[in-house]
């Protein structure tokens, strides 16, 4: 009897064991679930204040042929010349910013904003502020504007280290898609460090699968502490709509970008003075390198930060800051958001031997400050700003490091006959009339001797291609 006690009495206590195990188990994920939610719900109450509604006007000047045939003729065009007409019209576009400060800044896209001549933002609780441009900077697409009129109650959301995101950590994406105002959604950080993307000069993109969709530009990428630790800025769709990856610029590259911005009006990039690319299996090979990691160095600019402190071609970056470097795109970050006179020591690989260099970066010129405007007696070529291919406008303008002749267009004022033409910033002009361009003294030369008929050799994002204009 004993015995059957004792059993029956084992076999009880294992029972309210497995019972309280099961209970656990499912309980657990449960509660877990509940905790999440209530968490994601908090971060969404803390920060839907902070996104703000953006509408933009700006500008947009065009010549327009006229439409009476008589004007084509060529016997009225001997007597009257090629007329076109100058005309104007107002584009409208909606998208989202961020407040970061009580004092009424706000970070958005320079797409947003770009050119605006009119800037109306909108809070949550139906306020409505005229907004003026601070700063933009195309290279990363980050735009920094002020609410007039010394907003009050205003709440900014936190700045959150961009550099502490996980793969895999839920984040929410406020904005304003399709203009409807507020929209949270939730996704995870699918990647970092998206380079390459052809979005921005400068990328160090977040990737998320948050529904991003048109009006969510410039909006809040969210953690669950209610930091803002992203930007969003584009989609990757081919119907235009969201499809499940989003990219949204990094809030550390927003924030050094935000307080140069603020300091100078401009933003001041560090310059390292190398041309750069990849080490792929090949050029690993050919240099008997041990792997294929870090950055290939191809030349070093005479009297750059590089050339004084003993970088020489040949070297293999590995670490800046014993961060370690893997392509191209990271390298040009780093260097740049870390700013004019930042110290910065670099691991090199050099027949064989790592090596620590320690490297004071310059200020990354800037060659369209150096441009030579094209004067209003140029004809169709009025309003352009052209430099000399140097090494300064090769950096900026991700030229071919090889290419030694032409002049690069810096500049294209909005409205004028070379924007009408379809000239861009970054165009290398190579030919005139199939002559070489030298110089810019050699490019106006080229450009009065041509006759009616102007053909130009540009170079454009690696292809080349002819303009005929008429002068």
């Amino acid at each position: 009897m004993k015995i059957q006690r004792l059993l029956l009495r084992g076999f009880l206590v294992i029972g309210v064991c497995f019972g309280l195990c099961a209970g656990l188990f499912i309980y657990y994920p449960t509660a877990h679930a509940q905790v999440q939610g209530s968490a994601i719900a908090d971060a969404a109450e803390r920060t839907v204040d902070s996104v703000a509604n953006i509408s933009s006007t700006r500008v947009v000047k065009f010549r327009q042929t006229p439409l009476s045939p008589f004007f084509s003729d060529p016997f009225f065009q001997k007597f009257f010349g090629y007329r076109e007409i100058p005309r104007e019209r107002r584009e409208r576009s909606l998208g989202s910013g961020v407040i970061v400060s009580a004092d009424g800044i706000l970070l958005t896209n320079n797409h947003v904003v770009e050119k605006a001549s009119e800037i109306l933002v909108t809070l949550t609780d139906g306020r409505e502020f005229e907004a003026e441009i601070v700063g933009t900077d195309p290279k990363s697409d980050v735009a920094v504007i002020r609410l007039k009129g010394k907003p009050k109650n205003l709440k900014p959301v936190p700045l959150g280290d961009s550099g502490k995101l996980r793969l895999g950590e839920v984040v929410l994406a406020i904005g304003n898609p399709f203009g409807l105002a507020h929209t949270v959604t939730m996704g995870i950080v699918s990647a970092k460090g998206r380079a390459d993307v052809g979005i921005a000069d400068y990328e160090d993109f977040i990737q998320t699968d948050a529904a991003i969709n048109p009006g969510n530009s410039g909006g809040a990428l969210i953690n669950l502490k209610g930091e803002l630790v992203g930007i969003n800025t584009a989609i990757a769709s081919r119907t235009g709509g969201y499809q499940g990856i989003g990219f949204a610029i990094p809030s550390n590259m927003a924030r050094a970008v935000m307080d140069s911005l603020l300091a100078h009006g401009r933003v001041v990039r560090g310059w390292l003075g190398v041309s750069i690319q990849d080490v792929t299996k090949e050029i690993a090979k050919a240099l008997k390198l041990p792997r294929t990691t870090g950055v290939l160095i191809s030349d070093v600019h005479e009297g750059s930060p590089a050339d004084k402190a003993g970088l020489d071609r040949g070297d293999v970056i590995l670490e800046i800051n014993k961060e370690h470097i893997e392509s191209v795109g990271k390298l040009r970050n780093i260097i740049a958001t870390s700013g004019s006179g930042k110290v910065i020591d670099m691991k090199i690989l050099r027949e064989d031997k790592e090596r620590i260099f320690r490297v004071t970066l310059g200020e990354l010129p800037g060659s369209s400050a150096q441009g030579e405007m094209i004067g209003k007696g140029e004809g169709v070529l009025s309003g352009l700003a052209v430099a000399p291919v140097s090494p300064a406008a090769k950096e900026e303008f991700n030229l071919p490091q090889n290419l030694d002749y032409g002049v690069v267009v810096t500049d294209v004022q909005e409205g004028s006959s070379a924007g009408y033409a379809g000239l861009a910033p970054g165009d290398v002009i190579l030919e005139v009339s199939r002559t070489k361009v030298k110089s810019v003294g050699e490019f106006r030369q080229l450009y009065k001797k041509s006759r009616r008929n102007l053909l130009l050799l540009i170079l454009r994002k690696g292809g080349t291609f002819f303009l005929v204009l008429e002068k």
